[in-house]
């Protein structure tokens, strides 16, 4: 099994969003994926409510059968439809990716 872990910090105001309604966004779109892509094994999105200034906004938890498969998804039409939104509305990200 393979985990892959993002997490966002939004501009707020970017394209006339708060922070908070990207990241409804996001888990809306992201998590509709799901038997969509069939690579996706499972796959959540959490709006974060933590208000330390060194949160992100939104966090990413999928799973894959492998490496090969997450990068199966990264390229799928869908993702990259989904994916396009971030161009923007963006000021950081992280991401983590590991067998298990």
């Amino acid at each position: 099994m393979f985990k892959h872990i993002v997490m966002w910090r939004f501009i707020d105001g970017a394209n006339g969003k708060s922070k908070t309604e990207h990241a409804l966004w996001v888990k809306e779109n992201l998590e509709a994926l799901v038997g969509v892509i069939p690579e996706i094994k499972s796959l959540e999105v959490g709006v974060n409510v933590c208000v330390a200034g060194t949160a992100y906004d939104a966090v990413l938890v999928s799973a894959f059968d492998d490496a090969e498969a997450m990068e199966r998804y990264k390229v799928h039409p869908a993702h990259v439809a989904v994916a396009t939104y971030f161009k923007g509305i963006t000021e950081g990200r992280a991401e983590a990716d590991y067998n298990i």
